[in-house]
């Protein structure tokens, strides 16, 4: 494990957190947010932080095993060593993410963007977004300026609610009755 230096510029981006040891030999069960779970295999390094403090670790191999994936992380070989990485959230530098196609987000470059009803009217902030079995879920936090107080749950479905997403001015607009 090394320490990730201040300087590193990109943001970092949660896949997921360590939240349990796997056997005696030093494995990790981790809850991925990716989709699929496995996804967050795909990095090579990932950089573990809790609280203020990052540290870069190798990934050695790792699977699917129900809701979790278990994984081997180079340097940890024991479970006292497991244990202590418990809590630690899973990142990866902003910048080593694929690039999506045109029209596609990822979730936190929605977070924080301002609703706006295609009427003018602002909803809130998206504070965070659900993933259900039909579709996606928008949870919307009224803020300065909002409508009223209320949290709403809008469904995200760009063909029909979301009609336009700008990143740049933090916008998104939606066709969506604020009375619903």
């Amino acid at each position: 494990m090394s320490n990730l230096p201040e300087s590193s510029g990109s943001p970092l981006v949660v896949l997921g957190e360590i939240v349990s040891v796997h056997g005696i030999r030093g494995s990790v069960k981790v809850k991925s947010d990716t989709d699929p779970l496995d996804n967050a295999l795909d990095y090579p390094e990932w950089i573990l932080r809790k609280g203020d403090q990052t540290h870069t670790i190798k990934v050695l191999d790792g699977r699917v095993q129900g809701r979790v994936l278990v994984v081997d992380l180079e340097g940890v070989t024991d479970r006292d060593q497991a244990l202590a990485l418990v809590g630690n959230e899973i990142c990866v530098a902003e910048q080593a993410l694929p690039d999506l196609e045109a029209g596609e987000y990822y979730w936190h470059q929605l977070e924080g963007l301002q609703v706006i009803t295609v009427q003018g009217q602002l909803l809130g902030l998206i504070d965070h977004l659900l993933e259900t079995g039909s579709n996606d879920v928008i949870v919307v936090k009224p803020c300065e300026g909002s409508l009223d107080q209320r949290e709403r749950l809008l469904p995200y479905l760009p063909d029909l609610y979301v009609k336009a997403i700008d990143l740049q001015a933090g916008v998104m607009q939606v066709d969506w009755d604020p009375e619903f």
